[in-house]
């Protein structure tokens, strides 16, 4: 396909794209359209939730927006009314409103009734999705704390890709004596006492405080609901992790899931470096995250053991 059949081609995609998500909009209040079993990607930040939640978006029995959700759920609940204190959204918020603009924004856009979403700053909110929808499912990946801890730290520099939301934010920001002056991720009950500290501190602080959060959340959702898997062992198979990931979500792993799965690591997403695993330990970083690992370890017992 030539250039200018691509540009026409990728232009009457985009157009019958809008025009069908003005249709949807328009039936939407008539159809008493409800979310099934909707779909949440959890993680830390840099823990290959975005591998996890693109795979599932591949499934032809999903919606998707293809993309992570923060603008949405963050004007839904502004960090303003928690005082910029955490991305978290107390359960309590939950409500029926939030519900049905939770569940018009993904039909519209989508024109699906079972969904999958990923945004890391959700993994702070998993009581309040779940008040929200009570058969939902949670795919929680969870990645060992220095290869995570080092593509935090690396994610740090790229502050116009993962920090442009912090702007606003009230503190001045000051990590590595003012080499990093926009915080980045997400924000954490207790990250105001370290806009002076180190990158790794902060980074430490981000990984323990996220699956923390996840794994106290964990206790208070069905067994059947709850779907656990770690990097290490997702790169090592893909196919099978995923099949039981989806068995797992009832969501059928057909024949052209399968095939996807067998080449989902050919083609990385937003990687910084080769996949592997202790890659942090030939790490530039390597120094900084030993002196940070006692942080996220309980008698030198990894937090997600």
């Amino acid at each position: 396909m030539n250039n200018l059949s691509e540009k026409i081609t990728k232009t009457l995609k985009h157009y019958k794209n809008i025009s069908a998500i003005k249709f949807r909009s328009l039936i939407y209040p008539v159809l008493g359209i409800q979310l099934k079993q909707p779909i949440f990607v959890i993680g830390c930040s840099r823990a290959g939730t975005t591998l996890v939640y693109k795979t599932f978006s591949e499934s032809k029995y999903l919606g998707s927006l293809q993309k992570e959700t923060h603008d949405f759920w963050v004007q839904l609940h502004p960090l303003s009314e928690r005082n910029c204190d955490s991305h978290e959204i107390e359960p309590e918020s939950a409500s029926d409103k939030d519900r049905g603009i939770v569940t018009r924004f993904f039909y519209t856009q989508t024109g699906k009734r079972r969904i999958v979403d990923k945004n890391n700053q959700n993994g702070l909110s998993v009581p309040y999705l779940y008040r929200l929808f009570s058969d939902a499912h949670f795919v929680y990946i969870k990645r060992n704390p220095g290869d995570n801890i080092d593509s935090l730290i690396k994610g740090w520099n790229k502050a116009d890709e993962f920090g442009t939301w912090a702007d606003e934010l009230p503190e001045d920001i000051a990590i590595d004596n003012g080499k990093y002056k926009r915080w980045c991720f997400f924000l954490a009950e207790g990250w105001r006492q370290l806009t002076r500290s180190t990158i790794e501190e902060v980074c430490a602080f981000q990984y323990k405080a996220m699956n923390k959060a996840i794994l106290s959340a964990k206790k208070t959702i069905p067994v059947e609901q709850w779907h656990e898997v770690s990097y290490e062992a997702l790169i090592a198979d893909p196919v099978e992790e995923f099949k039981r990931l989806f068995d797992g979500c009832s969501v059928p792993f057909d024949q052209a899931m399968q095939n996807h799965c067998r080449s989902v690591l050919n083609k990385p997403y937003n990687t910084f470096s080769e996949i592997g695993v202790e890659k942090w330990k030939k790490s530039a970083n390597r120094d900084r995250i030993e002196r940070v690992l006692h942080m996220v370890c309980d008698r030198n017992q990894n937090l997600l053991d």
